[in-house]
């Protein structure tokens, strides 16, 4: 059950989680040589976080110690240089970091390796509308409202001091009509507040006045506006961020009263996805962003960005024959949701599809190697008609999804109707795959476009299902996706 926390006496709450100690007393500095039972403590501490090793907290700070302190400075970026005021002293502002980590503490070695118990209840289908394709993607939505258990208007930006902007003009036609007609369909609306800018949201969320400024508002828009909930959406955050934004997301909780929250993340692959059979994995592969424990607690739905795959998955480009740059295959969505379900409740996983496609540029290399260039992100309708004037046909790929190859030369001056303003490319524009083989009948560079169409989107609604999750979300929903999609979200 959700509490109601007035500011003040959150205000209040925040201190008691950030001082180390009382108000009235400072805390010593420890540092190489001294002992105590405070010692003691910020081993306990360390050993947590995963820093120190397990039975090393003697009440003595040695060499260990201090090395184990080091390397929490240098992951908090308090300070990391060799010589510098306060490297491997446990002052003041090393202090407030801890106290805030060890809130949130996100060794990995702490999670299960089971999956958490199968939803139980309804099946729920989602979707994301961009305020981008506004009146097309309300339309499309209300078409089919009496499928939908939520939807997401996309929605809220934020401005760089911390407040937001309503860049959808949600209190505007045609959202005021649609957002009416689907409250009075019993559907949810949780807007999106997007971010995706990771040094403005460290700036904000690691201010405690600008942090609870910014819950107060969220909380206030909802509650006034009479929406159900909201949707975070906070993209390419630090990972010095981590513990700001499971902060804030508890404090927005707890604002939020009976309203919902929705958080969208990123996706995050298994270790065995992201490196090579045999590569050393690097100490830092596990500094992630975002507190999978933090995010349980505090959104009542976790909905993982299962799309914009690219060329990450380094395992399965090696298995996969080129071309391969899907959206969103599902033997890496798998492996997405079964990582997250350590963690995170499963009646609270919601599985994000995909309904676009993107289009590259590929340039064979030597050794199995190509190049990916991402050229734009597309709604089926671009591709098929690229298709339909070359005269080719789309064929299944080796992801699942719909996809054919075209000599750019063939098709000048180049087409349009690609979806530049689409927002979410959180791939990188050019990066280098090795692939088992080549399956393109051209040789020299070449185009490639992949999509989602309704029967990708089915087989991921399927996987949802049996994976025992919550639901899906597509994104996105603007009267451009395969028509057929409503024909499975069912």
């Amino acid at each position: 059950m959700k509490i109601r926390v007035s500011s003040v006496a959150f205000i209040f709450i925040l201190l008691g989680i950030i001082s180390p100690v009382s108000s009235f007393a400072a805390a010593r500095s420890l540092y190489l040589g001294v002992y105590g039972n405070d010692v003691k403590t910020l081993q306990g501490k360390l050993i947590t976080l995963g820093h120190l090793e397990a039975g090393k907290n003697t009440g003595y700070f040695g060499a260990l110690t201090e090395a184990a302190l080091k390397k929490f400075q240098c992951a908090q970026n308090i300070v990391c240089k060799a010589g510098a005021v306060g490297y491997g002293v446990y002052g003041p502002k090393t202090q407030a970091a801890m106290a805030l980590a060890a809130s949130f503490p996100t060794n990995p070695a702490t999670l299960s390796e089971k999956m958490t118990p199968a939803a139980t209840g309804s099946f729920e289908f989602s979707g994301w509308v961009p305020y981008w394709r506004a009146a097309t993607g309300t339309e499309d939505a209300l078409n089919h409202i009496t499928q939908l258990k939520s939807v997401m208007p996309f929605g809220y930006t934020m401005k760089s001091d911390g407040t937001l902007a309503d860049t959808a003009r949600l209190s505007e036609e045609p959202w005021k009509s649609f957002i009416a007609a689907a409250k009075a369909a019993k559907v949810r609306v949780v807007p999106t507040v997007m971010w995706g800018n990771g040094d403005s949201i460290h700036a904000i969320l690691s201010d405690t006045g600008k942090r609870i400024a910014l819950e107060d508002e969220i909380a206030r828009v909802v509650k006034e506006n009479g929406f159900d909930g909201i949707d975070i959406d906070f993209e390419a955050k630090n990972r010095e961020t981590i513990n700001y934004f499971s902060t804030f997301l508890k404090g927005l909780y707890q604002r939020m009263g009976s309203k919902w929250v929705y958080c969208t993340v990123e996706a995050r692959m298994p270790l065995e996805h992201r490196f090579s059979p045999g590569a050393v994995i690097p100490p830092d592969a596990t500094d992630y962003a975002n507190d999978y424990i933090a995010l349980n607690k505090y959104c009542d739905r976790v909905e993982i960005m299962a799309y914009d795959q690219g060329t990450i998955d380094i395992y399965l480009n090696g298995l996969r024959a080129a071309p391969y740059a899907p959206v969103s295959d599902p033997a890496w969505v798998e492996g997405l949701v079964m990582l997250a379900a350590r963690t995170i409740d499963r009646n609270k996983l919601i599985i994000g599809i995909p309904t676009y496609g993107y289009e590259y540029q590929v340039t064979p290399l030597a050794n199995s190697k190509y190049q990916y260039k991402l050229l734009w992100p597309f709604n089926p309708k671009y591709a098929t008609d690229i298709g339909a004037k070359l005269g080719i046909a789309p064929a299944r790929n080796s992801a699942h999804e719909i996809a054919f190859t075209y000599d750019a030369k063939l098709l000048e001056p180049a087409p349009t109707g690609a979806d530049s303003t689409q927002a979410q490319q959180r791939i990188a524009s050019t990066s280098i795959s090795e692939n088992s083989g080549q399956t393109a009948a051209i040789l020299g560079p070449f185009n490639y476009l992949s999509w989602s169409d309704a029967n990708a989107i089915q087989e991921k609604v399927e996987l949802a299902k049996s994976l025992g999750v919550r639901g899906v979300a597509v994104f996105k929903i603007d009267g451009g996706e395969d028509p057929g999609m409503w024909g499975v979200l069912k």
